[in-house]
């Protein structure tokens, strides 16, 4: 079982602005646009009022007030009346809105005059259905004005005045004791709708307007700084991974040609082997020949061959520094492919992790659409009737905020199979009146189903007739 919501609060001087805010000609950010055509203005204007605004200036013209009113008076007192927001969507769908509508006006109308009651607005688009009420504070009774001290200590004089002359006092209306009784009499009164007084004495506070606008923008700030330091890390770690993809590339290209200088060190390393053999046998040759001749000849190759041998020795070491030197690369460049495919294996982790999160939060988002706002699955239902018809995105955009639509061109019915050519009809979606439930669209105020039925009827009539007068011609 809920609980009733019943906040009184004494206005500023100027309220325009909270007329605006509630006739929705300044829409506040926590309002539905397409939902505000189901708003509705539960008490009837005096003739030549315009607004709220100028109905509590009415009234007080019209009070039969004696005298001028102060610049400090409160002229109007501010009514807000709803309920906790599952009962609140729970007597929506029961269809008891409009009898709830009906007890909260008599309600307000027993307790403070029926003529004080000037506005009483019903709110549908917002998360909870609520009426927001304007009370002008004009009293009766006894009033006692302080007149001078008396020679008694701590006593005082004083004037009673008339009892029957009506006067401005939201003091009166405000006192502790009928704040009270307000709160036990109004949830007497909303008790059938299951709803129940709260807390005597509770410390809970109520949240003005302005406070909540402010607590809500400062979470939309938050989020956008959260978005912005996200979109910042995702920007490093792109940049992490084009440098990690340059470092491959430049040990790739340094890894090729470290193998090209090896082939053609081996190249050369098995022409020097040729070379080396064809010195050995030449040296043997040249030994038996200098052991016959012993020419200077001999000993001057003999020098050449060592020389040789040599550079062969030298060309070998080179050689084994390179191989060590390929080596070293390829285990860096295996080393910084696990590092890179780790870090890859991370991201992709954590990108699916966040994926499966943000589709979550739409799930649920989309969930408590549905369960916030009735007519949420109707609409999208609507959108799709009225793009099947004919209608484009713009006036199907219309349709749904529950405007009229002047429309000329086809309309198409998927029961006939046929396309209806129409001169300045009028469509409008509008809630369906043997299910408040439902949606559904009126062509001329006639519902389409039933409308397109009596066009597919004239249109076999004529057909009919043109049959019958062809038929007469050949007779």
């Amino acid at each position: 079982m809920g609980y009733v919501v019943l906040h009184l609060d004494k206005s500023p001087d100027n309220e325009v602005p909270m007329t605006a805010h509630i006739a929705r000609t300044k829409m506040p950010p926590n309002a539905i646009p397409e939902l505000t055509y189901l708003n509705e203005e539960l008490v009837e204007f005096s003739e030549g009022v315009a607004d709220r605004t100028e109905a509590i200036n009415h009234r007080l013209e019209h009070a039969g007030l004696t005298r001028k009113i102060g610049t400090n008076q409160v002229r109007v007192i501010r009514v807000m009346l709803t309920g906790t927001q599952e009962d609140m969507q729970r007597i929506v769908q029961e269809g008891r809105l409009k009898a709830w509508c009906t007890d909260n006006l008599a309600w307000l109308r027993k307790t403070f005059g029926a003529e004080n009651v000037v506005s009483a607005v019903l709110h549908m688009d917002e998360a909870t259905p609520h009426i927001h009420a304007a009370v002008v504070p004009i009293v009766t009774g006894e009033r006692r004005k302080i007149r001078k001290k008396t020679d008694e200590p701590n006593k005082r004089k004083y004037c009673t005045k008339s009892t029957a002359r009506p006067r401005l006092c939201a003091d009166d209306v405000m006192s502790r004791i009928k704040l009270k009784e307000y709160q036990d009499t109004y949830a007497a009164a909303m008790a059938k709708y299951g709803l129940q007084r709260g807390i005597d004495g509770s410390k809970a506070r109520h949240v003005t307007t302005q406070e909540f606008y402010r607590n809500t923008i400062a979470r939309q700030q938050n989020l956008q700084d959260n978005i912005g330091e996200l979109l910042r890390i995702e920007e490093e770690k792109r940049k992490a991974v084009e440098y990690a993809t340059k470092q491959e590339q430049t040990a790739r290209a340094e890894l090729h040609r470290t193998a090209t200088e090896l082939n053609a060190v081996k190249g050369e390393l098995k022409t020097e082997r040729l070379k080396n053999s064809a010195a050995e046998v030449g040296t043997t040759i040249l030994d038996g020949i200098g052991s016959m001749i012993g020419t200077s000849k001999v000993k001057r190759q003999e020098q050449e061959i060592i020389q040789l041998r040599q550079e062969v020795f030298a060309r070998d070491e080179t050689i084994e520094i390179l191989q060590t030197k390929i080596q070293t690369i390829q285990a860096d460049h295996s080393r910084e492919q696990t590092v890179m495919q780790t870090r890859h294996v991370a991201e992709k982790t954590d990108l699916t992790k966040r994926h499966k999160k943000e589709v979550s939060l739409l799930k649920t988002a989309l969930s408590k659409a549905v369960k916030w706002f009735p007519y949420f699955r109707e609409m999208i239902r609507m959108e799709n009737v009225c793009h099947k018809i004919g209608f484009d995105d713009e006036q199907t955009a219309t349709l749904i905020k529950g405007q009229p639509l002047e429309y000329s061109g086809e309309l198409y019915s998927e029961e006939h199979d046929c396309k209806f050519t129409v001169k300045r009809v009028t469509a409008q979606i509008t809630p369906d009146p043997t299910d408040k439930r439902k949606l559904q669209l009126n062509i001329d105020k006639i519902p389409f189903n039933e409308w397109c039925k009596n066009q597919f009827t004239t249109l076999q009539r004529i057909i009919n007739q043109r049959q019958i007068v062809r038929k007469g011609f050949k007779l």
